[in-house]
């Protein structure tokens, strides 16, 4: 009884990438747009001294937690960032900041109307759910490969590839937060004589509004846990720092550079936390 041979799997996926690597004025129309938002961001970031960026953070913060204890905050906020200009790391901080931003802007434009829809459709739920499921438990480095086939080498592939990993908190927090509107709230807008649109603004992504933060939160997060993934097909900024002391066995320079990712993540993660707060 002879064997079974294996699937070919690897050369269909193969195929496919072929396939499609035709299409190059696709992938170049969506290279230039999406270059087009990071030296936009990347622009702004440049713009700013050093010192005057800290300042605009910390009239920032306090501006957003206006309403809770930020005192000790902004200290933390204002030392890391000088504690990261010392270190020669501002430049690369920047550049991070601008990967994260970027892929967090693009994947919560693309995961809040996709949770939307979900909410709105069981059938849709079915299809997508697997697809969110797939993207968050395929390995990230898988994602570089295609990347690379596609859109070459640079911060675009990085962006990109960061989009597919942090997008599925922002639509399994839509579609939770809307679908957990209650009932009778949805009826007494319906006897009210509500579209389905004027329900959608008025009521259901007010009531999810928390919610669905914590989604973009969770994204901005996962973002920037890919950055150091992310360099290693070319994107800048201090994932690359990182990189470059993992081949060196530099411990000393992978554990600076390894703080600045730190002092950025916390940062971003409690002012995106306290938009949650003051939307209560």
């Amino acid at each position: 009884m002879g064997s079974i041979g294996a699937l070919p799997l690897a050369d269909w996926v193969n195929s496919g990438v072929d396939w499609l690597s035709q299409f190059t004025g696709f992938f170049n129309s969506i290279t230039a747009f999406f270059q087009a938002i990071i030296d936009a961001i990347q622009w702004v970031f440049d713009l700013l001294p050093e010192w005057l960026f800290i300042i605009v953070i910390l009239a920032f913060t306090y501006w957003i937690k206006r309403d809770q204890k930020k005192l000790g905050f902004m200290i933390f906020e204002a030392l890391g960032l000088l504690l990261i200009w010392n270190l020669g790391f501002w430049r690369d901080m920047t550049q991070t900041l601008t990967l994260v931003l970027s892929s967090s802007l693009i994947a919560i434009v693309i995961g809040i109307p996709l949770g939307i829809w979900m909410a709105k459709s069981s059938k849709a739920e079915v299809v997508i759910k697997p697809i969110l499921d797939f993207m968050q438990t395929l390995p990230a480095f898988v994602y570089l490969i295609p990347a690379v086939a596609f859109f070459g080498i640079g911060m675009v592939p990085g962006v990109l590839a960061s989009v597919i990993f942090a997008m599925p908190p922002t639509v399994r927090m839509t579609n939770l937060g809307i679908r957990q509107v209650p009932e009778d709230l949805i009826e007494a807008a319906d006897s009210f004589g509500s579209t389905s649109w004027q329900k959608l603004i008025g009521l259901q992504l007010p009531m999810a509004k928390n919610t669905i933060m914590s989604g973009v939160n969770q994204t901005m997060m996962l973002g920037l846990s890919m950055v150091v993934i992310a360099s290693m097909i070319g994107a800048l900024g201090l994932g690359t720092q990182v990189y470059f002391a993992v081949g060196r066995n530099d411990a000393g320079a992978g554990f600076a550079a390894g703080i600045a990712v730190v002092i950025v993540a916390i940062i971003l993660d409690r002012i995106t936390q306290s938009f949650n707060k003051t939307s209560h």
